[in-house]
């Protein structure tokens, strides 16, 4: 399938235009990342569009589809099922568009919660997805301009800024996101946030 067949094919999927739209910009951002840092393009493209494929799920279709599907659910999930829709989200990249390659399905998987061991790739689109250029928050400009420089770094950034804003808004960070974030500041003491 030609890319516009398959942009096509994720937007019939998707159903909304501005998740499409948010899937377009992520995948930007990620192939032009990919590229900074000598990743494959076209897959990380492929990856943005397809991060989100569970993303408007309601909370009772992610457990169903994931309990369905023989996915194990840990206590911090059932709590806050949206997360699952990146985990559910690799699942239906296989089963409905024909995805196989194992660091975009990673890439998929871990774009919500990060994860000690991302895969570059993994890296490229859990970033892109938080500075793309429809987002608002106050740092996300000096993340992107961060992320083409140093891009250890800017997953660090990414993840702390997802950490305030959690707790900013009294939610509770997930256990995965805060032992990533150990890992990569053990991985990486000297980079600059």
């Amino acid at each position: 399938m030609n890319f516009t067949s398959f942009a096509k094919a994720v937007r019939a999927e998707l159903g909304q235009a501005q998740r499409y739209a948010h899937v377009v910009r992520v995948a930007r951002m990620a192939d032009r990342l990919a590229v900074r840092h000598g990743e494959d393009s076209s897959k990380a493209r492929t990856a943005g569009m397809v991060h989100d494929l569970a993303r408007l799920y309601s909370a009772e279709r992610l457990v169903a589809e994931c309990e369905r599907r023989g996915l194990a659910i840990d206590a911090f999930e059932r709590a806050n099922p949206i997360v699952l829709h990146a985990r559910l989200g690799a699942e239906l990249a296989r089963e409905r568009f024909g995805i196989e390659d194992p660091d975009v399905l990673a890439a998929i998987r871990f774009h919500t919660l990060a994860s000690p061991e991302m895969p570059r790739l993994a890296e490229i689109v859990y970033v892109a997805d938080s500075i793309e250029p429809g987002r608002t928050f106050p740092a996300r400009a000096a993340l992107e301009e961060l992320a083409f420089r140093n891009l250890d770094a800017a997953t660090i950034g990414v993840i702390e800024a997802s950490i305030d804003y959690l707790k900013g808004t009294g939610r509770v960070v997930a256990p995965q996101t805060l032992a990533a974030l150990a890992a990569y500041r053990e991985r990486s003491p000297a980079c600059p946030t």
